[in-house]
């Protein structure tokens, strides 16, 4: 079986104003990256738009309608300092998490191995009911619900290597005994959430900080010792990855100086993980990485481990 690449069209219309890091050249940078010859095997799809329903699973009714009615019809509109929305970005938003529900769809289905989402706007910050940090959705945590609720599944894993912790994606997981949260991020950073106090309700919550100007040493023994063998303990029936390339030492965002050989070794161990428990089962979905150039090498480098 394949690896799935979604994505649409859409996420490219949701526009943050001029010189927001997030910005519609980051998801360009991605696909002409995954346009190269080594990724002619994958199964390209679209997104399709996640459902009200969909997302209320995660996010109050109310407060997904709220946002969808805050979308403007012409210029932008900032939701805080950080997250700013243009009349493109309800779609993006919906196409985004769509992609991660279809992912999770296909590869539950048997009718790929693994798939990865190259949408946005991103979703890890995006707590149940408020938008923050460049996010509107939570992708991965919509996606985490509808496996559960679609597919006769209970426990599902969310691994996040973005270099900003996922507080949206704790705030779901950190009171459910059946999903997992293990994030490795810069501490201190923004949010200013994920010490290693924070272990939810059942400690089914890791957080694994990495101190300024930490590199790939720091990096990989802290996965090796501290991440992994909680996230095998735990046994997910389905892997999620919050994909985010901003520990990138080229990245302008934080000072994690990691390259492109450990995004590759980090995606290997996770694989190494959900086949031993998850028969194999992954969908990852990009999140943060601001610097186009380590962004579109690190997202291949990911890919192509998905694709071995």
């Amino acid at each position: 079986m394949n690896t799935a690449l979604f994505t649409h069209s859409a996420c490219l219309g949701h526009d943050t104003g001029e010189d927001h890091p997030e910005c519609a050249d980051r998801l360009r940078a991605v696909l002409s990256a995954l346009e190269a010859e080594s990724f002619h095997l994958l199964d390209r799809r679209e997104a399709p738009r996640a459902t009200v329903d969909q997302l209320a699973r995660i996010h109050p009714r109310a407060h997904v309608e709220a946002v969808l009615a805050g979308i403007p019809t012409a210029g932008h509109a900032a939701i805080d300092a950080d997250t700013v929305v243009s009349p493109g970005s309800g779609e993006a938003a919906l196409r985004a998490a769509g992609a991660v529900v279809a992912a999770v769809d296909a590869v539950m289905g048997g009718e790929v191995r693994n798939a990865f989402c190259a949408v946005r706007p991103p979703g890890h910050h995006a707590e149940p009911a408020q938008a923050m940090g460049f996010c509107l959705f939570n992708n991965v945590a919509v996606g985490a619900a509808h496996a559960r609720a679609e597919h006769g599944i209970r426990r599902v894993a969310i691994v996040d290597f973005d270099v900003h912790h996922g507080n949206g994606s704790q705030t779901v997981a950190e009171h459910d005994a059946d999903l997992f949260y293990g994030s490795t991020h810069q501490w201190p950073l923004y949010p200013g959430t994920g010490s290693t106090r924070e272990t939810g309700d059942f400690g089914n919550v890791v957080n694994v900080p990495l101190g300024p100007r930490s590199g790939s040493p720091e990096f990989r023994h802290a996965v090796t010792t501290q991440l992994l063998p909680k996230l095998d303990a735990f046994a997910p029936e389905l892997l999620i990855i919050s994909a985010g390339f901003d520990a990138h030492a080229r990245d302008p965002l934080s000072q994690v100086y990691l390259n492109e050989d450990d995004y590759a070794w980090v995606t290997r161990k996770l694989l190494e993980v959900a086949d031993r428990h998850a028969r194999g089962r992954v969908v990852s979905a990009l999140e943060g990485g601001y610097d186009l150039q380590a962004l579109a090498a690190s997202a291949a480098a990911h890919v192509k481990v998905l694709m071995a």
